[in-house]
């Protein structure tokens, strides 16, 4: 199996930067935005805060993620790619049993 050369700091700091690209781009997006906040329950006001926890960095990507049609517009907008999105949101997700990363 092949394996990424990039170091897995060099991987954090690309999931990390695509996760704030996500917050910007929901800061356009109202109602996005209101329903990321509901799912969360993060206030508008903390916002600024939380975008530097990285539990909260992984929960942007997730909401990506879970909706493809959200994944694809935010995709669309950014001109991103869904696995580049999907790879990110991998940086912050734990091993599972069956995963053989263990």
């Amino acid at each position: 199996m092949h394996k990424s050369l990039t170091t897995p700091k060099h991987n954090r700091k690309t999931a990390e930067d695509m996760a704030i690209s996500v917050l910007g781009w929901l800061a356009g997006e109202p109602e996005l935005l209101g329903r990321f906040l509901a799912l969360t329950g993060i206030q508008p006001d903390q916002l600024r805060h939380a975008a530097a926890d990285p539990g909260f960095l992984a929960g942007l990507l997730d909401f990506l993620m879970e909706h493809e049609p959200t994944l694809m517009a935010f995709c669309a907008a950014t001109d991103s790619k869904p696995e580049d999105v999907a790879a990110a949101a991998h940086t912050y997700s734990r091993p599972h049993l069956d995963s053989g990363e263990y």
